[in-house]
C-alpha cells in the first residue's frame, strides 16, 4: 500500500482527504503545520507529499525546500494561492503539480496517481512481481522464488522484504519497518525485525540485505 503525507491545517479538508484517499487504497498521515510535517516525515517512508502552501510555523514552500534538500519524493502542492508567482515558485522548488481550491477530488486522485506513476512509483498491485537479481517476489501469492524454487514466506517476511526491495537504496530504520508494517499492532522490542531478517536470509539463501549498524537495513538499487 502506498503512503501519503498529507499537510494540511484546515480539518474539514484533512478529514475529506483523509477519507477519499483511504478509499482509493492508500495508507493516509495528516500534519497540521510545517514543523509537524518535518517531523512525520523524518520518522516515516512517503510515496507522495500533498503539501498546502499556507501553513502555521513553516510555510509549504519551507517544506518543500527543506524536503528538497534530501529527498526527491513527489509532492502536490495543494493551495488557494492560484497566482503565476506561486506557481513559479512551487515549480522552482521541483514540485511535480500544482492544484488551486477549490478542488474536484476525483481529479486530485487521478493527478496523484499519474504523478505516482510518473515516478515510478506504481501500485504494487498493478506490478505483480518484484524482480532483483535471481529473486522474483510474487506479490499476489506472497512467495518468492530464487533460482526457480519456490519459498512460502509467513506475511511479515514477505511484507518486510517487499518494503525493502521498493525502497532499494534507501536504509530502512527498524523504527521504519515496525512504522509501515505493524503499526498499532506491536507493543516489543524493536529487534523482532532483526529476526525476520536473518530468517529471510536463511530460507532465501540471499545475501544483498546490509547490516547498516546501530541504524537498519538496506538494500543496494540494482545495477
Amino acid at each position: 500500500m502506498q503512503n501519503i503525507l498529507v499537510v494540511e491545517d484546515d480539518m474539514d479538508i484533512q478529514e475529506l482527504l483523509r477519507e477519499f484517499l483511504r478509499e482509493a487504497g492508500y495508507s493516509v498521515s495528516v500534519a497540521g503545520d510545517g514543523v509537524e510535517a518535518m517531523d512525520y516525515f523524518s520518522k516515516n517512508q512517503y510515496d507522495l507529499i500533498l503539501l498546502d502552501i499556507m501553513l502555521p510555523k513553516i510555510d509549504g514552500f519551507g517544506v518543500c525546500e527543506l524536503i528538497r534538500r534530501q529527498s526527491q519524493v513527489p509532492i502536490i502542492m495543494l493551495t488557494a494561492l492560484g497566482g503565476e508567482e506561486e506557481q513559479i515558485r512551487g515549480l522552482d522548488l521541483q514540485v511535480d503539480d500544482y492544484i488551486v481550491k477549490p478542488f474536484s477530488v476525483p481529479v486530485l486522485i487521478r493527478k496523484i496517481a499519474a504523478v505516482l506513476r510518473r515516478s515510478g512509483r506504481t501500485r504494487e498491485e498493478e506490478r505483480k512481481t518484484i524482480t532483483y537479481g535471481n529473486l522474483v517476489l510474487d506479490l499476489d501469492n506472497y512467495s518468492a522464488t530464487v533460482e526457480g524454487n519456490v519459498y512460502e514466506l509467513t506475511q511479515r517476511e514477505f511484507e518486510v522484504l517487499r518494503e525493502l526491495l521498493t525502497h532499494q537504496g534507501r536504509v530502512l530504520t527498524r523504527q521504519n519497518l515496525l512504522d509501515r508494517l505493524w503499526r498499532y499492532d506491536f507493543y516489543g522490542d524493536e529487534r523482532v525485525v532483526d529476526t525476520h531478517i536473518k530468517n529471510l536470509r536463511k530460507k532465501l539463501g540471499i545475501d544483498f540485505i546490509q547490516t547498516v549498524r546501530g541504524v537498519g537495513y538496506k538494500i543496494d538499487k540494482e545495477t
